[in-house]
């Protein structure tokens, strides 16, 4: 893993998704990308300071914006700085636009090996519809991707909890997601929830003992546990397990499919998990 890239924008949920990008490097040596996304600040026309009305244009508005482009270009250099004190190889980049648009530029140009992202709020219900930057980024990168939710603050990734529906081939990021744990000298257990809101299509011992066979896999690494919603049977198995990470493979889905038809298990984790998750896609 050479590069990482993290999307910030300052924020306290940024800072912790450059911490756990932080440890990853530690570990790989990797080099880390730290971006800001900057979309040009315009005052409200009539907003009054002083009595006075500042128009969009005006001398003041445009002051204004020249003064907080500024100062986030000064704090984006700070923390690249920083970082090099610290002993991370690390460069900044600036970009104008949304952070989808900014990622998928720096993506494009420095192939980075890995996305780390903080998820801002809880996801409101146009979120969970549409589906927020985090979401666009996990979902539609083809980088693997880790979601940093504001209620973690990650410290280390020892327990890794790979949640599979045993329904498709994911060797190819099995083989990746194995390497990560060791490198990372963490627990790996695969977690399969049975539940009647599952889609169950595959016999399950098919892939199981292929993943077995392939990687050389003890039977104690597989877990299966029932519940009512898949979800809550990751989520309640991850707390009891102290899991510092939920790693998951996702599939390519029509835009029907993906908003409004059956929205996918990997959306709602990244939309609700309250635990660090890595997306990776299965190809």
């Amino acid at each position: 893993m050479k590069k990482i890239l993290i999307p910030i924008d300052f924020s306290e949920n940024a800072q912790k998704a450059l911490d756990a990008a932080k440890i990853i490097a530690s570990k790989y040596h990797s080099s880390l990308l730290v971006m800001h996304a900057y979309k040009p600040y315009y005052a409200n026309i009539g907003a009054s300071d002083g009595g006075m009305i500042t128009a969009v244009g005006s001398p003041d508005a445009m002051a204004l914006t020249t003064e907080l482009e500024s100062e986030f270009k000064n704090k984006l250099s700070s923390i690249e700085a920083q970082l090099i004190q610290e002993g991370y190889q690390a460069q900044a980049f600036w970009q104008y636009g949304s952070v989808k648009s900014a990622v998928d530029t720096v993506v494009k140009e420095q192939a980075p090996d890995l996305i780390v992202v903080g998820r801002t709020g809880e996801g409101g219900f146009l979120d969970k519809l549409i589906g927020s930057s985090a979401t666009s980024i996990a979902l539609h990168t083809p980088c693997p991707v880790m979601i940093i939710p504001p209620q973690s603050s990650p410290k280390a990734f020892r327990e890794i909890v790979y949640a599979t529906q045993l329904e498709f081939d994911e060797n190819s990021n099995l083989e990746q997601v194995l390497s990560f744990s060791r490198i990372m000298g963490a627990n790996i257990q695969f977690l399969k929830i049975n539940s009647p809101s599952q889609m169950d299509i595959q016999p399950d011992g098919q892939y199981l003992q292929e993943m077995k066979d392939t990687f050389q896999l003890p039977d104690d690494v597989f877990v299966q546990r029932n519940a009512k919603h898949v979800m809550e049977g990751i989520e309640k198995y991850c707390d009891d397990a102290d899991a510092d990470l939920i790693v998951v493979s996702s599939r390519e889905r029509s835009f029907l499919e993906e908003h409004l038809i059956n929205p996918g298990l990997t959306k709602r984790l990244i939309l609700d998990t309250h635990i660090p998750l890595l997306v990776y896609h299965r190809k």
